[in-house]
């Protein structure tokens, strides 16, 4: 089986730097990619100098995410893709249990257990050990609901169906990423790896996370929690991937309590003093509108919707009932 293992780079000379190194030693029968998204600073020509066996493409413009990724794929011929963050430090024996999980030809994509680099005993706030989402589209996993990240006592050392695996290390059939339509660019960043991995889901495949392989991820090396920009993506594309992705009037019905749930949410922001955030949950859902047209264009591809919602309200359970962790769901 053949793997191609890219890294998308935008201006990240010091991470990839700190963390190709460990991709290199830990990768071994696998092609290496850097997919670089226009930088201007020195990052390109680094790798060229440092790691020769690493192949280069080279993008004509800063596409974020979504569009960085598919101009780079279209030039990778594999079976599998490891679309992996260059912030995320391999570890030993990574790969071979994630490979192994697609001699079953029903596996669309899968991730390993993410880690915090910075507190390695503990999940990681990007996709820890596989994600779920509620009945209002909000994503949460199994070891981090919202900002609590549980510590890793091997609760979660099984491999099991989830419905979303993380970007940030995503493993996915190349044959299947392209069937599905591959990565939709008008997320740009920040949950499109949820869009795509509800479609394979709804394609009938498998989405799964490993228990027996796992990385380190830095997290916020792009974009800080705390920038204004990643709470405008976040609530953006959560709407976008209820409006693609729920079969029928329900998806409009979730719109409109999440124009509520929203503002509660930005109202919090208010009265915790970061106005900027409400702000940007304001222009969140403008945006949406403004994409709206696009989004009931795509809706009529949705072929046999799969059930979603691990549970109805996340919301709910966590500020209210004070269910943070996800045994108590």
């Amino acid at each position: 089986m053949k793997i191609a293992i890219v890294i998308l780079n935008w201006n990240g000379k010091s991470l990839l730097e700190r963390f190709l190194p460990s991709v290199i030693a830990y990768s071994p029968n696998a092609e290496i990619y850097v997919a670089d998204n226009a930088s201007t600073d020195t990052s390109v020509a680094y790798v060229q100098e440092q790691f020769k066996e690493v192949k280069i493409i080279q993008n004509s413009e800063n596409g974020g995410y979504a569009k960085g990724y598919n101009d780079a794929l279209k030039h990778i011929m594999s079976d599998v893709y490891v679309l992996l963050n260059s912030d995320v430090q391999v570890t030993e024996g990574w790969l071979k249990p994630m490979i192994a999980l697609f001699d079953n030809p029903l596996v669309g994509a899968a991730q390993p257990k993410i880690k915090d680099l910075k507190k390695p005993t503990h999940f990681e706030y990007a996709g820890a050990a596989g994600g779920y989402l509620d009945a209002f589209g909000y994503p949460f996993c199994r070891g981090r609901i919202f900002d609590t990240c549980e510590e890793d006592t091997g609760q979660y050392n099984d491999t099991r169906e989830v419905q979303w695996a993380s970007g940030a290390c995503l493993f996915v059939r190349a044959p299947y990423f392209w069937q599905a339509g591959a990565l939709d660019e008008i997320f740009f960043a920040h949950q499109e790896e949820i869009d795509l991995c509800w479609r394979l889901r709804n394609m009938g495949y498998q989405v799964l996370a490993s228990g027996d392989s796992e990385v380190l991820h830095l997290g916020g090396a792009t974009l800080p929690s705390e920038n204004p920009k990643k709470t405008f993506y976040n609530f953006r594309n959560t709407l976008f991937n209820v409006m693609k992705n729920v079969k029928g009037i329900r998806a409009f019905f979730i719109v409109f309590a999440r124009l509520i749930l929203d503002g509660i949410a930005g109202l919090k922001y208010l009265f915790a003093g970061k106005p900027k955030h409400l702000l940007a949950i304001i222009k969140a859902h403008f945006s949406f509108y403004y994409h709206l047209p696009s989004l009931l264009v795509k809706r009529m591809t949705l072929k046999h919707p799969t059930p979603y919602a691990q549970t109805f309200s996340i919301v709910w359970k966590y500020f209210v009932q004070k269910k943070q962790y996800f045994k108590d769901l």
